[in-house]
């Protein structure tokens, strides 16, 4: 059997949003090995960090959209991942982002995010996103908020337990 997809490129301003590479899995390493993953999921081991790697790679193969590996334009340094998840479980499309050390405060995350949900309301007709946000996760309840979502409710989630519903503005409020 052999499988066959395409993962899109989009560019913004400073960043481009390819598909990962097995070259940003040390990286990625670093950032899941570290207390600064704590609210995705970590930390994890390295073991657990490839699995996640190949669960993002594999999504777009099942689901048509996923998470882009982010890269600075100016450097071509793996920065982090952004885009669009629907894993079992989940309520919706989920828009979220993870940036790595040295990446934050920059402004990565939003204007990632903005060109993740453009992608998301362009490409794939979708008129809604959301994100789940860890309580205490002060940092992307920025970014959601620089993005113009606004919280909507709790949500329990089997795996993540309980986590803030970010809901995005329609593609209609956003013009």
């Amino acid at each position: 059997m052999t499988v066959v997809f395409q993962i899109p490129e989009l560019e913004t301003d400073r960043l481009r949003l390819r598909a990962p590479h097995l070259d940003d899995w040390p990286v990625m390493c670093e950032f899941f090995a570290s207390d600064r993953a704590k609210f995705v999921g970590g930390p994890m081991t390295a073991e657990q960090t490839w699995r996640g790697l190949a669960t993002e790679t594999g999504h777009w193969a099942l689901r048509g959209f996923g998470r882009w590996a982010l890269e600075e334009k100016a450097t071509g340094k793996f920065i982090g991942n952004c885009g669009l998840w629907e894993p079992d479980g989940f309520l919706e499309m989920e828009l979220g982002w993870d940036l790595m050390a040295g990446a934050t405060g920059k402004g990565y995350a939003t204007e990632a995010g903005a060109a993740a949900r453009a992608h998301a309301y362009n490409a794939l007709g979708r008129t809604t996103v959301i994100s789940m946000i860890a309580p205490g996760n002060d940092g992307s309840k920025a970014v959601a908020t620089r993005l113009g979502a606004a919280f909507e409710k709790m949500f329990s989630h089997v795996t993540f337990g309980d986590v803030e519903i970010w809901r995005h503005p329609t593609p209609e409020a956003l013009k």
